[in-house]
């Protein structure tokens, strides 16, 4: 199963479940979580729902290897913007705990949720840049709007790694944690909040939400896959591809206009 779902009372954790692929995101990871956070949000006994991952990865990104194998005219519909559409707008609670190394939608989803938890050793980047592609996931604004302009783009135009206390001193995350204890701290807030009644926090998540941030981010969205349409196959980007097939840095040298 490449998600697990478990329930404490009133927290369910879901962790995704690929830990031989680092937790890289493929189309049923996608599904998975879309599917399993529609049943909690319809679920009178989920408060809050943790996002975790297994091993020693968080998530290590979009699966490459497959999201090449699928291309195509008849290549299965992707799953990646209605997972968006659910995360974005999800009525309850959301906490992350990373646990490990986050890649690209390891890390763009963090901006989705409620409350970020990272252990000290985990890391965190957004490696756009190195792909030769854009942002992702609404990022373009959820990370300015988290961290401020110049942090936003030092993560986005760097694509380098952040280290958790990086995160932390960004405003990027909520707590660092040793790594023994990340799931005890995280479960501890969860259920200090499921402890209040669900139509207080539905009620309270719809007030914040409806200040503009999940409109604004899908908003970015739809831009970045204008970009996306410009820069996914262009000389850059069939260079990076080529080189991560190949494990090797890319080479642009030879590519004008870079």
């Amino acid at each position: 199963m490449v998600l697990l779902i478990e329930d404490d009372q009133r927290v369910r954790t879901l962790r995704i479940n690929r830990p031989d692929a680092l937790n890289a995101m493929n189309n049923a990871t996608f599904s998975a979580i879309r599917d399993a956070l529609a049943e909690a949000q319809d679920d009178e006994r989920i408060a809050v729902v943790v996002l975790t991952g297994t091993g020693r990865a968080f998530c290590a990104g979009q699966d490459l290897t497959e999201m090449l194998a699928t291309r195509g005219p008849d290549a299965e519909p992707h799953q990646f913007p209605s997972m968006l559409e659910m995360v974005t707008g999800f009525r309850k609670p959301l906490i992350a705990a990373v646990n490990g190394l986050g890649v690209g939608i390891g890390m763009t989803i963090l901006a989705h949720c409620d409350l970020v938890l990272m252990a000290d050793t985990a890391r965190l980047r957004t490696p756009f840049p190195q792909l030769g592609l854009a942002p992702e996931a609404g990022s373009s604004w959820t990370f300015a709007s988290r961290v401020g302009w110049q942090h936003a783009a030092s993560i986005l135009l760097s694509g380098r790694w952040f280290s958790a206390q990086e995160c932390l001193d960004m405003g990027f995350v909520w707590r660092v944690c040793e790594p023994e204890a990340l799931e005890a701290e995280t479960m501890a807030v969860a259920r200090e909040w499921a402890a209040n009644p669900i139509p207080s926090l539905v009620a309270t998540k719809a007030l914040m939400l409806d200040a503009g941030r999940r409109e604004q981010a899908l908003a970015a969205h739809r831009r970045e896959l204008l970009a996306y349409d410009e820069l996914i196959g262009a000389p850059a980007n069939t260079e990076a591809v080529a080189a991560f097939i190949d494990k090797r840095d890319p080479d642009f040298s030879s590519i004008p206009g870079l």
